[in-house]
């Protein structure tokens, strides 16, 4: 077997191959030969069919299929002795088959970049970390009593920290514009819930009261016709509400669903839960960070094949999840989505070969441990776990997906341990807060 390559494009190879007459008859003649002995064939015994009959009546449509087997049989043979590494399926062209001739076809195919990633020695992270404080713990408490606050109507002038039910209409040069009227709405007073002005504008007033606010949208207001417009809003009290807060005691705790006996017992078992929720969003954060410089620093070449078969995955993605939403214009969406949807298959393209280079130097692996309990965690949430856990374990290819994550998880430990790391220190607001806004 002859086999030349061509280089067509930084990752394009064009390959070459020539397989000699004399394998392509060989395989044709040995396969005429087998079915002497299981063909039936009219006015003969069986197995006592003549070769030559075989061969005039299958002998085209059996060359036809040895041809396709070993166009794609020396194809893998030519791969491998060339050492490529096809990114996307081979496109193959100008097969010549004629007869007495060496096979001969061309396959076209994108091979993946060779990937030379920055030492992690030379990148630096600024990893936020945070330790649960007492002041954190007293502001979850004002949370929770917040959740569990009472409204208790009041005969006076409104204050800040009051909670007003309102009826409000706004307009801009007269008119109404869309979501700028509400009734029956509970504004607390000082929550910077609405444009600047607006709650300002309630403080001092009384149930009954009709107020008129000539206010002025920020400029950086989220909807763009709304943007610095002057505008009016109608607004009238309907009442004033005083919060009560609860006392943190027996009761107001088991309205938390827990079992604590005192308040003191209560802020160890409020930690614990702040603490499980840091951890679990500080891993994110760590994640995101690691990878977010990993695609930073690492720029790589990459295969359109790839990009497109990324691309097309995140497009299904997105056709199903606008597929049962009503009132939206799909194909707008889809259209205004595009551009967005190929850098994002750029990105995980670039970042599933960066994380499989990274694996692949540092031979890292999989701890089945951290497997199980990725498994059993999954299984947690349903009717019957050990049903779901022996689904995992019952196929390797179940267990694949399971496998990477906690592989990924490796890579992302790996890095922050080999290179340059500065810990922020972060309250706990600070921590949940980027999550929410991530």
């Amino acid at each position: 077997m002859q086999v030349s390559v061509e280089n067509i494009g930084s990752l394009e190879r064009k390959v070459h191959i020539e397989v000699p007459e004399t394998r392509v008859a060989s395989e044709v003649s040995n396969r005429l030969q087998s079915m002497t002995k299981t063909t039936k064939v009219q006015g003969f015994r069986p197995g006592k069919v003549p070769l030559k009959v075989i061969d005039n009546r299958y002998g085209e449509q059996v060359r036809k299929e040895v041809i396709g087997e070993l166009v794609r049989k020396t194809l893998v043979e030519a791969i491998d002795q060339e050492k490529l590494k096809p990114a996307g399926q081979p496109l193959i062209e100008k097969i010549d088959d004629t007869a007495g001739k060496a096979l001969a076809f061309t396959a076209i195919f994108e091979i993946y970049p060779e990937i030379i990633l920055k030492p992690t020695e030379k990148l630096k992270f600024e990893k936020p970390i945070c330790e649960i404080s007492n002041q954190d713990i007293d502001g979850m408490i004002e949370k929770l009593r917040n959740q569990h606050r009472e409204l208790k109507s009041v005969e006076r002038e409104s204050q800040k920290g009051d909670v007003v039910n309102i009826n409000f209409e706004g307009f801009i040069n007269g008119e109404a514009f869309e979501g700028g009227k509400a009734e029956k709405y509970d504004l607390e007073l000082g929550s910077n819930s609405f444009i600047p002005g607006f709650e300002d504008g309630l403080v001092g007033r009384s149930a009954g009261e009709e107020i008129q606010l000539k206010l002025k949208f920020p400029k950086d207001y989220g909807k763009e016709e709304l943007k610095a417009k002057p505008c009016e809003f109608k607004v009238t009290i309907n009442v004033v509400n005083e919060i009560h807060l609860p006392k943190v005691d027996k009761d107001f705790v088991k309205k938390l669903g827990l079992n604590q006996e005192d308040e003191e017992s209560l802020k160890l078992e409020i930690k614990k839960n702040m603490e499980r929720e840091v951890e679990l969003s500080l891993r994110q954060q760590h994640k995101d960070m690691v990878l977010q410089l990993l695609y930073k620093e690492n720029k790589i070449e990459l295969p359109r094949s790839l990009i497109e078969g990324e691309h097309n995955r995140l497009k299904d993605e997105l056709e199903k999840n606008l597929k049962n939403q009503q009132g939206i214009d799909r194909k707008k969406i889809a259209s205004e989505s595009e551009s967005v949807l190929i850098e994002q298959a750029k990105k995980r393209v670039s970042l599933q070969l960066i994380l499989a280079e990274i694996i692949k130097l540092n031979d890292l692996k999989a701890d089945p441990k951290k497997v199980r309990e990725m498994v059993e965690h999954a299984a947690s949430g349903y009717e019957d776990p050990k049903s779901v856990v022996d689904w995992y374990y019952s196929d390797q290819k179940n267990l694949a997906e399971v496998e990477m994550l906690v592989l990924e998880d490796n890579v992302i430990d790996w890095v922050l341990e080999h290179s340059n790391v500065v810990e922020k220190k972060c309250s706990f607001d600070d921590i949940m807060n980027k999550r929410q806004t991530a």
